[in-house]
């Protein structure tokens, strides 16, 4: 019998120089789930509805997918929001997963 993931966290990055982006995505079964879901629940979801437009060129714009089971939650942030318990979630799928080549 397969083994579904119980959480999938996937980060994109968009924008900087040239504007190509990189994604990372990490997914856990239930013995590593506790972890992610703490990761996820410290993260200020709604707080992020609104992305503020960052004047200046080559900056950087995140989108967060997380799912845990059935409950889903999207964010987008400017690359001035992504600190605390967001810089923390993206560090840890950043090396929880290899990235996706750059795209444009």
């Amino acid at each position: 019998m397969p083994s579904f993931p119980v959480v999938s966290v996937t980060v994109t990055r968009s924008g900087g120089f040239a504007g190509m982006a990189r994604r990372w995505k990490a997914e856990a079964g239930e013995s590593e789930a506790s972890r992610w879901r703490t990761l996820i629940e410290e993260c200020p979801w709604d707080a992020a509805a609104v992305v503020r437009v960052e004047a200046g060129a080559d900056r950087f714009l995140w989108t967060l997918d997380a799912r845990c089971g059935e409950r889903s939650r999207e964010a987008e942030l400017a690359e001035s929001d992504v600190h605390g318990p967001w810089r923390e979630l993206i560090d840890a799928v950043k090396e929880a997963a290899a990235p996706s080549p750059p795209r444009r």
